[in-house]
């Protein structure tokens, strides 16, 4: 399996972990802006607005985090720290494949789109961790 996740160019995986970082941070606005309901994301349980706001800044600091360390991969910018790199996208492969399967107990609308954009996010990341560097 990850000699199959290796044909897949480390510039087409950073750029559908952009696309996952961004759509990520795109969905944490909806949700803060009202245009997604609350009842769509959290399982169902954010019971205000004032409990579901937390969960969304943190959702969207680690989605910028995530997105800044995808382009230090991509870009092979601070090449000296490769284990820490490589420690780093694993943390995520596994906070991702974590959030995959709590989507897929939420609801409709984390089982049908929001898992999709996560395992977007496990690919891509799974990709980077393997990388050989």
């Amino acid at each position: 399996m990850l000699e199959e996740l290796r044909k897949i160019n480390m510039k087409t995986a950073v750029f559908m972990a952009m696309c996952f970082y961004s759509l990520t941070f795109l969905i944490q606005v909806l949700i803060i802006s009202g245009i997604i309901p609350l009842t769509w994301v959290n399982g169902g349980r954010s019971e205000s607005f004032a409990t579901q706001l937390p969960i969304s800044i943190i959702n969207i600091i680690i989605s910028i985090i995530g997105g800044v360390i995808t382009l230090i991969v991509g870009g092979n910018i601070l090449y000296k720290y490769k284990r820490g790199i490589t420690v780093i996208s694993w943390f995520f492969v596994v906070l991702w494949s974590f959030g995959f399967i709590l989507q897929l107990l939420g609801t409709p609308f984390e089982k049908m789109v929001i898992s999709l954009i996560l395992l977007l996010g496990v690919i891509s990341n799974l990709r980077m961790a393997i990388e050989k560097r």
